[in-house]
């Protein structure tokens, strides 16, 4: 019995008839369905209290004054990422994303050691976004965690902090994927849009990364230190003056160099994606025929 793909479709460049697109439709290597779309939102909703829990916990709770409660969110999460990396593997994933998963996964963990700790030069985010971008929503998160977690073991980066990385790459990689005129849109004008998009992930990636490292300076009697039950426009004027303080000299060359390199090397980099995806026809449907009996004449 022997697989073959749809017969109205060409591989490569050329265009592809038999699913009814032009060849600018971008191909999504996973497909989200209710349970994958369920997981992404409950793992956000989870991820956001698990970052903002010190704004957000009313003052009478026993929440705001808890110090276990980072460790707490630490320790559930890792097991909320798999979770949802598992159902969207279940609903979505074939061994060919499976594959393109793997890597890319592989390259952006070899990118992240290129510049981390030095100056905020991480050429991972580029990759990232632009995967994000061709590959989808569902991939991008899917990727975003993987990558980074696989990033954490290249560095030695495993601790507490590690799951709250990884949902955050995996937002980035997912807003990518979100962006409009997946389509249409190409050329400069996306890459201008993809550089705009970099720069503010890369921001507002380490001003969320701030809040899993904030709340555990409490107590030292320090200006930027959180204040458990202190009213939120407090606590947030310390967290902008935590976040001044010591994490914009990386955040904001974090953000040139994503710029910088999607500018620079974004089309070639789109283009061969997207090649890729074509050559590995995600979208097209495989059908099984019977091999003809052996010694017959091919028509």
């Amino acid at each position: 019995m022997t697989a073959q793909p749809h017969p109205h479709r060409t591989d490569g460049d050329g265009p592809r008839t038999g699913s009814g697109a032009g060849p600018g439709r971008q191909v999504r290597a996973v497909r989200l369905g209710p349970r994958s779309v369920a997981a992404l939102v409950l793992i956000s909703a989870i991820g956001v209290m698990a970052f903002g829990w010190p704004l957000l916990a009313d003052s009478a709770s026993g929440l705001a004054h808890s110090k276990d409660a980072p460790w707490l969110f630490a320790a559930l999460l890792p097991m909320l990422l798999a979770v949802v990396v598992a159902t969207i593997a279940d609903t979505g994933l074939d061994a060919k994303a499976i594959a393109m998963l793997g890597v890319l996964a592989a390259a952006g963990a070899a990118m992240r050691p290129l510049g981390a700790g030095t100056a905020g030069i991480e050429p991972m985010f580029f990759l990232m976004v632009l995967s994000g971008r061709v590959l989808g929503p569902g991939f991008g998160f899917v990727l975003g965690s993987v990558a980074m977690f696989a990033s954490a073991l290249l560095t030695g980066g495993v601790g507490p902090w590690m799951p709250f990385q990884m949902l955050t790459m995996g937002w980035v990689s997912m807003g990518a994927g979100l962006l409009p005129g997946p389509d249409r849109l190409r050329g400069r004008r996306e890459l201008a849009v993809l550089a705009a998009y970099g720069a503010v992930s890369a921001v507002l990636y380490g001003l969320i990364m701030n809040l899993q490292g904030w709340p555990y300076i409490a107590g030292m009697a320090s200006g930027v230190s959180f204040v458990p039950g202190d009213p939120l426009d407090q606590n947030l004027a310390r967290y902008i003056a935590y976040c001044l303080a010591t994490s914009l000299g990386w955040d904001l060359p974090r953000a040139l160099v994503t710029v910088v390199l999607t500018c620079t090397l974004g089309g070639t980099v789109l283009k061969a994606l997207r090649r890729a995806t074509r050559r590995a026809a995600f979208d097209v449907p495989v059908s099984f025929t019977p091999d003809p009996p052996r010694g017959s004449a091919s028509s």
